[in-house]
């Protein structure tokens, strides 16, 4: 009589803390693989009731990849061999979404050692898989704009070296160059590196090189989202028309100034951007003999996106970008790969 309470008090302690793991769920099954307990961290997980689980097959938590796979078939018989069969993968619940599920599988043995079911102890791991999996595409998309970074900026050093009449021209073209491309950078970080606009980078352009308050540079144009790679290279194309416009162009001279404008169009449900830079009131314009690092930057940054062309025409320079404007708002590196 006393070993029969004894063993009533030990079982009623065993389901309280059964009930009590409320964060994992406990299932145990016969050999047929039938359900014989479901605690609350089962019902909370999978979102059927205990009344409608028992005497039911254990497979409807499996999704149908995996039974026709025979994963169910080899946790147990993991289990028996191994005394563990893993469970990290993804499971059913009762509406049918699906989570990510981490646990294992063991056997459930009598006192003389007979084999009698089974016990599964798993926990929805959903919220730390995504984290891992944005954390993953965060080092990725980290990696590759060191790699873009790095990749330009010695690009600019060696091309501005390479095409400068000395040392003292080659340093302040690299320093002019970097700062238009770290000012972009930091536009991007106030947007957490999301994007920003098209009229944000022309600002950003006007203002570093105190073009903003001359009345010589005029822009206009709808709202366009850029992508961080488009706003860089825009940035840089800007920077490099500008400095040329200065140098050589209608910003050389005091009636000259430099038109910008941009818009969109819808072409068969592909929507275009048309971007065009405009150079008036400035010296005769004559093509050049040869590309220098200015032009083949400009031209090479922006084919990335569309068809450019670049008119030397005696008025003045006119730059054209036709571009597809789901390129330049990508907001990933590793998006313009695919």
């Amino acid at each position: 009589m006393i070993m029969k309470l004894f063993a009533n008090s030990r079982e009623r302690f065993l389901e309280a803390i059964l009930q009590s793991a409320i964060e994992y769920a406990i299932i145990s099954t016969d050999l047929d693989g039938l359900v014989t307990t479901w605690n609350e961290g089962a019902r909370r997980i999978f979102g059927w009731d205990e009344a409608e689980m028992i005497g039911k097959a254990a497979a409807v938590i499996f999704t149908q990849e995996d039974l026709q796979a025979g994963i169910l078939q080899r946790e147990m018989t993991a289990a028996l061999a191994e005394g563990h069969g893993n469970d990290e993968r993804w499971h059913v619940r009762k509406d049918g979404s699906l989570f990510w599920a981490s646990g294992q599988m063991m056997a459930l043995t009598s006192d003389d050692g007979k084999v009698e079911g089974f016990v599964k102890i798993l926990r929805d791991q959903t919220e730390q898989r995504e984290n891992e999996e944005r954390q993953r595409v965060l080092m990725h998309e980290l990696s590759h704009r060191i790699k873009n970074t790095l990749a330009v900026i010695q690009a600019i050093t060696s091309q501005s070296f390479r095409n400068a009449s000395s040392i003292e021209d080659a340093e302040q073209a690299i320093s002019a160059r970097i700062n238009a491309y770290s000012k972009a950078h930091d536009i991007l970080l106030q947007q957490n590196w999301l994007g920003t606009t098209m009229a944000t980078i022309v600002e950003a352009t006007a203002i570093n090189l105190g073009l903003e308050t001359s009345g010589r540079f005029k822009a206009s144009g709808p709202a366009v989202e850029l992508g961080p790679q488009a706003a860089l290279c825009f940035s840089l194309v800007l920077h490099e028309l500008v400095t040329n416009a200065n140098k050589y162009g209608s910003l050389s001279v005091d009636p000259g100034s430099v038109e910008i404008e941009w818009s969109v169009r819808d072409e068969a449900g592909d929507k275009r951007l048309s971007f065009i830079w405009q150079e008036v009131g400035g010296p005769v314009v004559e093509p050049p003999y040869k590309k220098g690092f200015g032009t083949r930057l400009v031209s090479s940054s922006l084919s990335a996106f569309g068809e450019v062309s670049l008119d030397f025409a005696p008025t003045g320079l006119i730059l054209r970008l036709d571009a597809s404007l789901q390129k330049l708002q990508y907001k990933n590196y590793s998006d313009a790969e695919e």
